[in-house]
């Protein structure tokens, strides 16, 4: 059902001069039949982040046990955050800060519901849901 969430693409990179390596990288979905679960998903815990103090991840195939998880302020603007595991993926949802000179701080500024979604581990930011519409990034 998430399986989407993990699509492997071969990356490459150089690892010697001259020498060419193949890895693989993973992405936040496909245009595979589960994309959209995957933006049903986001859409729901952006709103649940936005609104309320907790964000509840109903288990599934592929998802993993329910999770209930607190809503925390962090940084200067007490920003909405929270973790959740997703596919085995740790990711980090943040409200968007309204400071920020770009594009998605300036729709927060209008009074726009503007979340992103960042993998732990990488520190990437995956996609930014903005007043419930996905957008991949890298995509």
């Amino acid at each position: 059902m998430m399986e989407a969430w993990l699509k492997i693409a071969p990356v490459q990179f150089m690892n010697r001069p001259g020498h060419q390596v193949t890895r693989r990288q993973k992405r936040m979905g496909d245009d595979s039949e589960n994309a959209p679960e995957l933006h049903r998903l986001m859409r729901s815990v952006a709103a649940q982040l936005m609104n309320g103090p907790e964000v509840v991840i109903a288990g599934g195939s592929g998802s993993g046990p329910e999770q209930k998880l607190r809503v925390t302020r962090v940084g200067g603007g007490r920003l909405r955050s929270v973790r959740a595991r997703i596919n085995g993926r740790e990711i980090q949802v943040i409200e968007q800060n309204r400071e920020k000179p770009s594009r998605w701080g300036q729709l927060a500024r209008k009074g726009h519901q503007v979340v992103q979604f960042q993998d732990v581990v990488t520190r990437k930011y995956l996609a930014v849901v903005v007043d419930g519409e996905v957008t991949e990034y890298g995509r």
